[in-house]
């Protein structure tokens, strides 16, 4: 009988690959803290309905991608490919836009059945950030800039170009996809079957074909620069010169669209030279017209999407991924030890709630155990054996640097180990 394996594109996290995780969930969090978003946790299934509507029926998410299945009741439900339809969902549901510009973000798993390759996975995380009720170029500079920070922080800004673009309004948009219909129609025999099924439907999303046959005809297609109102430009150079004033260099990418339906005005994506074919790492921009689309008040509403896989393979590219951190590893030596430091150590985790305390079970050499303690990347090796209990010490050895072993009193043991770690507070 064959091994039951996780399914194909959904990956487990492992031991070794969380403390990556978590370090950076911890500097998302903290980023998010430092502008004064607030936390939003949504539900991974929503009504199948929420995205064909927000999306579009004509994109890749909608005709190929989605998660849908029908529940005993007979809905149609499905495992959410992104988050910024369901924020406006829960919003809406919850009045929160009712006299109120929330800035809100979410971090979770998202689902889509593409083919699987490196850094594009059938499950995966993503960190969401999204503001409503502000119509200025300054709040889309604010979520562009809280992103640059956020390339400084993990060391890679240097490999992240940003790439920016006007859409205008949505009856610019309009205007626009005309155009195209009009001049992709006098190719259409050249065109692939999904463009050819997409023309008259979504025609933004020929523009990102990648088939090379297209190349040229694509090339020379209308740009969307003199299809945009003066309000939309204007927009567009107030967000221009507020990056500029805070030193987020960009390119003006005048074929950057996006293809989701709900985008309009201002669109961006950051893209690296690090991740080889998967270059886009982080995408968003303006989506005035999707909360009256889902039933609520025209309503203006900016935000961003970042793939937390894509941030970790990002930061590996420039270091070492981290290890666990622990302070000690308690390293046992005959039965007495074994019953009495299991109390010691609770006394201890007592005294320090930050203490991070690895105790080893099982017994075995004081040779095996020490080899299990500086595998476990702790930074000391407390040991405890029959001589050490009867004089009430324990026997501390740094595993990071060439110290001298030294005696420290059992009951002294967690004040020194947060001394150790604060060298700066001794006296």
């Amino acid at each position: 009988m064959s091994s039951i394996q996780a399914v194909r594109g959904m990956n487990d996290v492992l031991p070794g690959q969380t403390p990556a995780w978590q370090q950076v969930e911890v500097w998302v969090r903290a980023l998010m803290s430092s502008y004064g978003y607030d936390e939003i946790r949504m539900p991974i299934i929503e009504s199948t309905n929420l995205f064909s509507r927000s999306i579009g029926e004509i994109t890749d998410i909608v005709e190929k991608e989605m998660y849908t299945f029908l529940d005993r009741n007979g809905d149609s439900l499905t495992l959410r490919p992104e988050g910024t339809a369901q924020c406006v969902r829960a919003c809406l549901e919850h009045g929160l836009l009712h006299h109120q510009t929330p800035r809100l973000w979410y971090m979770g798993p998202m689902f889509r059945h593409e083919r699987p390759q490196k850094g594009r996975y059938r499950q995966f995380a993503q960190v969401g950030v999204e503001a409503f009720g502000l119509e200025g170029p300054d709040i889309d500079a604010e979520q562009i800039e809280m992103m640059f920070r956020f390339w400084k922080k993990i060391g890679i800004s240097q490999h992240i170009q940003l790439e920016l673009n006007t859409i205008g309004s949505l009856a610019d948009r309009q205007h626009y996809k005309r155009a195209l219909v009009e001049y992709f129609s006098r190719y259409q025999k050249d065109l692939d079957e999904d463009s050819q099924r997409r023309l008259h439907k979504n025609p933004l999303r020929l523009l990102d074909s990648k088939n090379p046959d297209m190349a040229e005809i694509i090339l020379a297609a209308p740009s969307f620069e003199q299809y945009i109102d003066s309000a939309s430009k204007s927009h567009f150079e107030g967000l221009c010169q507020r990056l500029m004033d805070c030193g987020v260099p960009y390119h003006h990418n005048t074929r950057l669209v996006r293809g989701l339906d709900y985008y309009c005005r201002t669109v961006y994506e950051w893209t690296t030279d690090l991740l080889g074919a998967q270059g886009t790492v982080c995408g968003g921009g303006r989506y005035d017209g999707l909360v009256s689309e889902l039933g609520g008040k025209p309503t203006a509403a900016v935000g961003f999407s970042v793939g937390i896989e894509r941030l970790i393979a990002l930061w590996e590219t420039q270091q070492e991924a981290p290890h666990k951190k622990l302070d000690a590893y308690l390293i046992l030596l005959g039965d007495a030890s074994e019953a009495q430091g299991f109390q010691w150590a609770k006394r201890w985790r007592d005294s320090d709630e930050t203490l991070s305390l690895f105790v080893h079970c099982g017994g075995g050499s004081l040779k095996s155990q020490m080899k299990r303690a500086d595998n476990s990347h702790a930074r000391w090796a407390l040991i405890l054996g029959e001589e050490e209990l009867n004089r009430e010490v324990v026997a501390v050895k740094d595993l990071r640097e060439d110290r001298p072993q030294v005696l420290i009193p059992l009951e002294n043991v967690a004040e020194w180990l947060q001394q150790s770690k604060h060298p700066q507070g001794n006296g």
